[in-house]
């Protein structure tokens, strides 16, 4: 089958319009109407409903976008793996993380992994779902558990725990609570327990809503919760790491956390020799230990005050 069929095929089907197709492709409307059709013709079948809106593939369309995204991305990774044979660290590395850990610990580190390697292009994907790193949705994952899926390397980062927070200014407005049973007086801000999440996480959270508190906000990723609770809505369920960025929150009832919870870098076995990989790896490790350095340096300043 003609590649260059193919790939305008596939251009058209995911912009859904010759037009914005042809723009990308650099060809006129006409010609890449006139593939569309020998390659119908050449497969003896419609492959696209025209409508004044635009093109909706047939269910013959959708079976052969499933195949050139595939040839697509296979075309990718061998593009990614010759060049991760030179010595610079460039191009597409896609990135996946919970949506909490993405934008309150990743995220705020980044830019002196851009400031090393410039010509990086980072595709964050934030989201509670377990992408499938063997059949490349993601190059490399930090997840809150140790992946199951075969054939990847992993190593574990950190342990976080679950903790109760709260502004300096809603503690003053509304005392501190002594004992879990002062929660009652208070508004909780935490994930809903049916959102995914670690079990130890839910378990905290389901613990706490035992005691009776008659005002709460649920919120479907910590980020949310986090806001809510620098805005002095109440006290949060939120994630130990971020006391290291957001130095301005009290923990309250110290004795109150959640069981460790693992995080795991993974990436698949192919990738072992990317420099694109390595590079990040070394460059999450090296934060992990200037993040180690500064929680201590904050106790050590607590414990003195």
């Amino acid at each position: 089958m003609d590649w260059d069929k193919l790939r305008i095929f596939h251009s058209v089907a995911d912009a859904g319009s010759l037009t914005h197709a042809g723009e990308l492709l650099h060809l006129s409307q006409s010609a890449v109407s006139r593939q569309i059709r020998a390659l119908e013709e050449a497969l003896n079948t419609t492959l696209f409903h025209r409508h004044a809106r635009g093109l909706i593939l047939t269910e013959q369309g959708e079976l052969l976008f499933d195949a050139t995204r595939a040839m697509i991305k296979r075309l990718e990774t061998a593009t990614a793996r010759i060049r991760d044979s030179e010595e610079e660290v460039f191009g597409e590395l896609r990135v996946t993380t919970t949506t909490g850990f993405g934008t309150l610990w990743l995220a705020p580190r980044l830019p002196r992994l851009y400031e090393k390697y410039p010509d990086l292009k980072i595709d964050l994907m934030l989201e509670e779902r377990v992408l499938d790193l063997p059949m490349r949705e993601a190059d490399v994952a930090i997840r809150m558990k140790e992946p199951s899926q075969a054939d990847l390397i992993r190593k574990r980062l950190m342990a976080v725990r679950m903790r109760l927070y709260a502004t300096p200014g809603y503690l003053a407005r509304h005392g501190t609570p002594e004992t879990l049973e002062d929660l009652h007086d208070h508004r909780l801000i935490c994930m809903n327990v049916s959102s995914a999440q670690v079990g130890a996480a839910a378990s905290l959270v389901q613990h706490l809503l035992s005691y009776d508190i008659p005002s709460t906000l649920t919120v479907n990723n910590y980020f949310g919760v986090l806001q809510a609770v620098l805005n002095d809505l109440g006290i949060g369920v939120l994630p130990d790491y971020i006391i290291n960025d957001t130095p301005n929150l009290v923990r309250v009832l110290e004795d109150t956390e959640s069981g460790e919870i693992p995080v795991f870098l993974a990436f698949p076995e192919e990738l072992r020799q990317s420099k694109r990989i390595g590079a990040f790896r070394d460059f999450v490790q090296d934060e992990i230990v200037n993040y180690r350095k500064q929680v201590k340096k904050q106790a050590l300043e607590k414990l003195d005050n």
